[in-house]
């Protein structure tokens, strides 16, 4: 697989572009190899996104250089792909988390009864956030695996226990037997 790997050679202070490089090649997915030494897969959008990030950082003063690259070996090509796998992972660990905290909060004002819009739209709130995530997370995961495949299936979840929370919350505005919606904020 060939690979972009980018240097820069940013300055030390002030260090808001150094800040601000770092993250838009964390939010992009880039590897780290080390200080001011990044990688990413060679792919259109990829170079196009160095090419403006280069830009960007030579118009402050900075400088830096963007390669086109492979593995010298098998074992150094799995090295990489392995820590691209070990970042993403993290990711989909919190992902997972905070999908348990969803669901929880379903089960929860469920066994309440608390069927009311304002529950439902802070519901589907939450579950808009956790589906942008993982959007977000897919986007910059190159190489996949087992925890992007459970992260889908658990979003997939989230999304059934919302709507079933949502029919009965419709249900039960329909028919007028939803809770006083004054009590049921509290």
């Amino acid at each position: 697989m060939d690979w972009l790997l980018f240097l820069s050679q940013l300055p030390a202070h002030p260090s808001s572009l150094r800040v601000n490089v770092w993250r838009k090649l964390r939010a992009v997915g880039a590897l780290g190899l080390q200080n001011g030494v990044w990688m990413l897969p060679h792919q259109p959008e990829q170079v196009q996104f160095l090419e403006e990030l280069l830009d960007t950082i030579q118009r402050q003063g900075a400088s830096g250089q963007i390669f086109t690259v492979s593995a010298l070996t098998e074992a150094i090509e799995q090295d990489i792909l392995t820590r691209f796998c070990a970042d993403r992972e993290e990711e989909y660990v919190e992902f997972l988390e905070r999908r348990l905290e969803f669901l929880a909060e379903i089960e929860k004002e469920s066994k309440k009864q608390k069927y009311t819009f304002a529950e439902l739209e802070e519901n589907e709130q939450d579950l808009q956030r956790l589906s942008n995530w993982l959007e977000k997370i897919q986007k910059r995961d190159f190489v996949g695996g087992e925890k992007a495949q459970e992260a889908s299936k658990a979003l997939e979840e989230c999304r059934t226990a919302f709507e079933v929370f949502s029919t009965e919350v419709y249900n039960r505005q329909a028919s007028g037997d939803a809770p006083d919606t004054n009590l049921a904020d509290e």
